[in-house]
C-alpha cells in the first residue's frame, strides 16, 4: 500500500479535508450540478471507508487490551491479599508442627 499515513492515523483522500491546490479561473464556467450527484470523490470516499472498515478491529482489540489491563491492575491487591492470606494459614500450620514436635520432645 502506497498511501501516507500511519495505521492509527490514516491521511483522508476527502477533497472536503484537503486545502484546495487549484481556483477555478474566472473565464471558465462553473458547473451547477447538485453535490448529490457528482461522483468526483466517491472512489477516495470508498477508500477511506474501506480503510476505516479495515481498522475496525485494531481499534477493538486495542480497546480490550485497555479493559484487560484495567481489569488486571484492579485484581492485583486482591490477589495479593489471597497470597498474604495463604502465606500466613501455612505459618500457622508450621508453627503448630513445631508446638507439637517441642511437646513431644518434652514428655519423653
Amino acid at each position: 500500500m502506497t498511501t501516507l499515513g500511519t495505521i492509527d492515523r490514516p491521511r483522508k483522500h476527502e477533497p472536503t479535508k484537503q486545502v484546495p491546490t487549484m481556483k477555478p479561473s474566472a473565464h471558465e464556467p462553473s458547473v451547477t450540478e447538485s453535490p448529490a450527484r457528482t461522483t468526483a470523490g466517491v472512489k477516495t470516499s470508498r477508500q477511506n471507508r474501506t480503510r476505516d472498515m479495515q481498522l475496525i478491529p485494531e481499534a477493538l482489540a486495542r480497546a480490550h487490551m485497555q479493559d484487560r489491563l484495567h481489569e488486571a491492575e484492579s485484581e492485583r491487591p486482591a490477589l495479593r491479599l489471597v497470597a498474604a492470606r495463604r502465606m500466613q494459614r501455612r505459618a500457622e500450620r508450621a508453627s503448630l508442627r513445631a508446638r507439637r514436635a517441642l511437646a513431644m520432645a518434652v514428655m519423653n
